[in-house]
């Protein structure tokens, strides 16, 4: 049926493991006793990291509660933030920060993903609520200590994948459950970029002079002790060291956010991952290109599936049966605007989110002719036995395929629950309220399978099989070593 929800699929749309809780989406939770604070009270908000993405997430939370702290280790980079929130006390180390302001309820920690994992364990060992950039972290092993540590300290948690909020991703899953596209064993997620192999180093990195508003000691945090490059600040996302596996992190994570929600991804873990091609292999940064494969088994009722991931190569995603060789994936912008099911931007977010394709054949960074009319942007396909769906960038748009089909589609009752924006998704969940729709019971399941690529990427050409029980994969000893992080003197992690 395609205008309803089939009984097979109600029940992982009703329960989602979490994002509606078993009592019942804005359940009450005995949170008082927890500490929670009142929703008639204004929170008292820390930012940690605040350059760039952490301003962003703090906009939409200024809208309406106090933030009282901020910290960056680099005094210029975060001077703008720092002047936009003049009363807000000012520091350098987030220790300190913790320290002195024991009135604040929560931190949101936008820095790079290396230091994530130590910062985020002492906000919830000191007693404070978490709001934690993606990926959350770069290993398996940090991402399940991470999720121990919320369940041991009794605090809300958010990841910031901000497109598990929106109407797109949600819309997503309710067609896919509704029986449209039938059964889906095969999904396509792509990007552009993958954050690594455009500056390839030879040898070891050059030394650069440390900028005297930088604490380079202190940005480092766990990581392994390094001299200074001005690319591994200004572009730490490349490297192996600072990112959860570059593109991984930052644009896959978006994009595969609705097939992780919509299949249920967290309902059994993959048996297997492979990169499967590879170009710019570098022993500092992410290669130039890659493409993935994850095997899961049956979940809950729905086949196996096959995840592929494409990080600039577009231009291999195949194409859908029964679609002309000229029609684009994403034919229409603003889709579910027409249909009135769109939810706006999260305030703070960057861009025109539901824009219409560019035009073909225009070269990408690498030099690569890419037919964007077919493969635009950042976005992600799913292949059912019964038709198509694609989604972009963030899970903001979603449409039918081919064309034809979405143009006098009727979408299915709504049976998730919608959310104002990300960030106030957070601060309802600090309040009393209904969990955050990714607290770290849904993304450190989500991250711990994504973050499995990086490891495959480090051993190419090597299908590696996963135990996630015993937390190893069971036929490689090399890539086993890539399960937990460097974790220099003086900053080990502990519960």
């Amino acid at each position: 049926m395609n205008n309803g929800i089939s009984r097979r699929y109600f029940f992982f749309g009703s329960i989602l493991a979490g994002v509606v809780p078993t009592g019942g989406f804005g359940s009450a939770q005995s949170l008082k006793a927890l500490g929670y604070k009142s929703v008639l009270n204004k929170l008292n908000i820390a930012g940690i990291g605040v350059g760039n993405r952490g301003a962003a997430d703090l906009t939409p939370m200024a809208v309406s509660e106090n933030i009282v702290a901020l910290c960056d280790v680099h005094q210029d980079y975060a001077a703008k933030t720092f002047a936009k929130y003049p009363k807000a006390t000012k520091y350098k180390d987030f220790r300190v920060l913790l320290e002195k302001e024991k009135n604040i309820d929560g931190v949101v920690i936008g820095t790079p993903d290396h230091s994530h994992t130590p910062i985020a364990l002492a906000a919830m060992q000191a007693g404070k609520h978490v709001y934690c950039e993606k990926p959350l972290t770069r290993t398996v092993w940090e991402a399940r200590l991470l999720r121990d540590a919320a369940h041991k300290y009794n605090v809300a948690t958010q990841m910031g994948n901000q497109g598990y909020s929106h109407e797109g991703t949600r819309t997503c899953a309710e067609i896919l459950w509704s029986g449209a596209i039938g059964e889906v064993r095969e999904v396509h997620a792509w990007t552009g970029g993958i954050y690594g192999g455009h500056f390839l180093v030879e040898g070891a990195p050059p030394v650069d002079p440390i900028p005297g508003a930088l604490d380079w000691d202190l940005w480092l945090t766990t990581a392994a002790s390094r001299q200074y490059n001005e690319n591994m600040f200004s572009k730490w996302r490349a490297w192996q060291d600072f990112s959860g596996g570059g593109s991984l992190g930052d644009w896959i994570v978006h994009c595969l956010g609705p097939a992780n929600l919509a299949l249920q991804l967290h309902l059994a873990p993959p048996t297997s991952v492979e990169c499967i091609q590879l170009t710019g292999k570098n022993d500092y940064v992410w290669p130039e290109s890659a493409q993935l494969k994850y095997e899961f088994p049956e979940r809950g009722g729905m086949p196996p599936v096959t995840i592929n991931v494409y990080m600039n190569l577009r231009g291999d995603v195949p194409y859908p049966a029964g679609m002309a060789p000229e029609e684009p994936l994403f034919p229409v912008p603003n889709n579910l605007a027409e249909r009135g099911r769109y939810a706006p931007p999260d305030p703070g977010v960057r861009g025109e989110r539901l824009a219409a394709p560019a035009a073909p054949k225009r070269p990408d960074k690498v030099g690569q002719p890419v037919d964007r009319t077919k493969r635009p942007g950042n976005g992600s396909l799913f292949v059912g036995n019964k038709g198509a769906m694609a989604t972009v960038t963030r899970g903001e748009g979603v449409w039918l395929l081919p064309a034809a089909r979405w143009a006098e589609y009727v979408l299915p009752p709504q049976i998730l629950p919608r959310s104002v924006n990300h960030q106030q998704d957070w601060v309802r969940a600090v309040k009393g309220g209904a969990p955050g729709c990714s607290n770290f019971d849904i993304s450190v399941p989500y991250i711990e399978w994504l973050i499995l690529g990086a490891v495959a990427l480090r051993v190419p050409n090597t299908k590696l099989l996963w135990d996630a029980k015993k937390m190893q994969f069971t036929n490689n000893t090399e890539a086993n070593k890539y399960l937990r992080p460097n974790i220099r003197k003086g900053w080990e992690l502990k519960l």
